[in-house]
């Protein structure tokens, strides 16, 4: 058990996004569920989201939101979704501190959830 364990005081469940090939030169995109975790979610200090938003200028539509924190070696990408009820957020970056093997950070933007229609 990792030192941060103990503050982990949420679960959520990761989702990474599959494509499949279409038959017709294109492909249909779905989200699976990889695992669930637990996690600590914060909000992002000033200098976090003053941060972010130099980092991201290119990306407008990103914008941080959420810190998340969770185990060390949890398989969490770029890209992937963090879900739990009422909470959709989108992975922007994932960090490990300089103490490897201590926790994992993930800088993440609140979404809509996919409700499937249209």
């Amino acid at each position: 058990m990792s030192r941060v364990s103990r503050l982990l005081n949420s679960t959520v469940e990761i989702w990474r996004e599959q494509r499949v090939d279409d038959g017709g030169g294109g492909w249909e995109t779905s989200w699976s569920l990889l695992a669930s975790v637990r996690a600590r979610l914060s909000q992002p200090s000033a200098g976090d989201r003053q941060a972010a938003l130099q980092a991201q200028a290119d990306q407008a539509m990103s914008r941080l939101t959420h810190v998340v924190y969770i185990e060390p070696g949890t398989d969490v990408r770029f890209g992937d979704q963090l879900r739990r009820a009422g909470l959709t957020l989108l992975v922007l970056s994932v960090y490990e501190p300089s103490g490897a093997g201590t926790y994992l950070r993930l800088d993440c933007t609140a979404r809509q959830p996919d409700t499937g229609g249209v």
